[in-house]
Parts: C-alpha cells; structure tokens; sequence
C-alpha cells in the first residue's frame, strides 16, 4: 500500500484547495495546495522505515496549517 493513501489531507490553510502530498526525487516529502501553492517544508529521509515517517511528518505539519505561502499578494 502507498502511503499516500494511509495518510488524510485537511484542506489548505490558505484558500481551502486540495492539498497533495508529493515525494521529491526520493529524498524528500512535503505536501502543497493545487491551488494557490502554499506548501510545507521539506521532510527528508534516507531510509525506506524512514520515508514512511517523513510523509507522515509533512501530512502532520500540513494539517497543523504550518505551511508557508510563495506569493500571498495573488
């Protein structure tokens, strides 16, 4: 089972769009609004027990509203 589908988004902080949790060249998770791109810090891992954790963290963080937001004058 992928761990993205263990793991539920709330809405984004921000403009109330879908959040989704994306893994980056396989060293990071973080998860980012597909509609205004507020995002959450990267969650890096470097083991396979340790990228399950790091997706959790950044879904956590997420859904805490810890997220950071590039162009908030849009």
């Amino acid at each position: 089972m992928d761990i993205r589908d263990e793991l539920e988004l709330q809405d984004c902080p921000f403009c109330g769009g879908a959040g989704l949790l994306e893994e980056e060249g396989g060293w990071c998770w973080y998860v980012m609004c597909l509609d205004c791109g507020a995002q959450t810090g990267h969650f890096e891992y470097k083991t396979p027990a340790g990228r399950d954790e790091a997706a959790r963290k950044a879904a956590q963080i997420w859904n805490l509203g810890k997220v950071v937001r590039a162009n908030p004058a849009e």
